[in-house]
């Protein structure tokens, strides 16, 4: 069955003449057997004929052929050719041409045509002995299928066309869906990205200073030497464990043990980020005013990273007697982050500008990070020199 229908789908126009052809077929045999009224059989012949071929090509030329049909029923009344079972092709032909999405005029001729046909046919060949008030009650018995086929084939076209609606839909739909998951891997990117950035530039260059001072010291000092390779060592071992848990978010199709990647930095890590940075030959003084209590982990993992980032920046680009301080602030309603240094102001603008720190990418990055939760950032030279990074992190992201 289901090859037979996907045969009549392919081949419509064979379909629709081999109904005409067995459709001729009757008409001939009405042509033959009944009263053809006062028309010659031929002319009858060629009437059932071309009403035949509507039907064969209905599919085609569905606007032309219910103008031939209109013409032929008119033939009809003209030349005395009664109704006979080729006239079929009127029901067929305005069904077709209601379901058809074809020009309004059309679809409203062959409604017109439908609800006429039974009323000219009574007043051409009326039905014998049968009153007036009978003729109108037949007249409308049958005008009913001529309104019945075209209302089927209008609800037919209405249906394609909430169908096609739907299919526009979905596809309108699933393109916006591609586009917002590439908007989230793009995104998803970006934050990886600066992820890598901060992981990197801050990891890397202790253990590039701890390493200089080693191999300073390790003649004079060995314990000193000693102190700074542990650290080194530290040191490496955090930032194999961040960007560990960093390619795993890449992984999310691999099977992954409990446990396997440590957790995002929080704020109770900024204490030993800051030993660290002391331990590397920085002066730090880190002070926390307020009440500290939980706070989002979005918060938390970009105030750990706004310090990160300014503290490297200092040690970086600060000079070789740079001093910073660092003071997080607990507020009612939000989280605020004061880390200055006194170090050389010059480098700081090449440092924002774009320099050898990577093209001004960790600016970036923390303001992408306090925008991203709701906050504001404020970076720039302090009167006096150096530079002083200000930023307040809301606990609710702004709507």
């Amino acid at each position: 069955m289901q090859r037979l229908y996907d045969f009549i789908r392919r081949h419509p126009t064979g379909v629709d003449s081999f109904w005409a052809v067995l459709l001729f077929g009757f008409s001939l045999l009405w042509v033959a057997g009944s009263d053809t009224g006062s028309a010659p059989k031929p002319v009858a012949v060629v009437v059932v004929l071309l009403l035949c071929l509507v039907i064969a090509l209905r599919r085609r030329m569905s606007e032309e052929m219910v103008l031939v049909a209109a013409a032929l029923g008119a033939a009809q009344l003209a030349l005395d050719v009664p109704v006979n079972p080729a006239d079929w092709a009127m029901l067929v032909i305005i069904y077709s041409v209601a379901a058809n999405d074809g020009a309004r005029w059309v679809r409203r001729f062959a409604l017109a045509g439908g609800l006429l046909a039974a009323p000219l046919s009574q007043l051409r060949w009326p039905a014998p002995e049968v009153s007036t008030a009978g003729r109108i009650f037949y007249s409308i018995i049958m005008t009913v299928p001529f309104a019945l086929a075209w209302v089927l084939g209008d609800s037919i076209r209405t249906r394609r066309a909430y169908f096609a609606q739907l299919e526009e839909r979905a596809a309108r739909l699933e393109k916006e869906r591609e586009a917002q998951a590439k908007v989230a891997v793009a995104a998803e990117r970006a934050r990886i990205a600066r992820e890598l950035h901060d992981v990197v530039a801050h990891n890397v260059s202790v253990m590039v200073v701890q390493a200089d001072g080693a191999a300073y010291v390790i003649d004079a000092a060995p314990e000193q030497a000693k102190q700074a390779l542990e650290t080194i060592s530290t040191t490496g071992r955090q930032a194999l464990a961040e960007m560990r848990r960093l390619l795993g978010i890449l992984r999310t199709g691999e099977h992954r043990e409990a446990g396997e990647y440590v957790p995002q930095p929080d704020v109770e890590q900024i204490k030993e980020l800051v030993e660290q940075v002391r331990g590397a030959g920085l002066t730090v003084d880190f002070r926390i005013e307020g009440s500290p209590r939980p706070l989002p982990s979005g918060v938390e993992l970009t105030a750990y990273r706004i310090v990160q980032e300014a503290l490297t920046n200092t040690r970086k680009h600060g000079g070789p007697d740079a001093g910073a301080s660092v003071r997080l602030v607990y507020f009612d309603d939000g989280l605020g982050l004061l880390i200055e240094d006194d170090g050389r102001g010059a480098a700081h603008e090449m440092y924002e500008d774009g320099g050898a720190d990577g093209r001004g990418h960790g600016l970036i990055g923390m303001r992408e990070r306090v925008g991203m939760v709701g906050g504001t950032l404020d970076a720039g030279p302090r009167p006096g020199g150096g530079f002083r990074i200000s930023a307040l992190l809301p606990l609710k992201p702004a709507r």
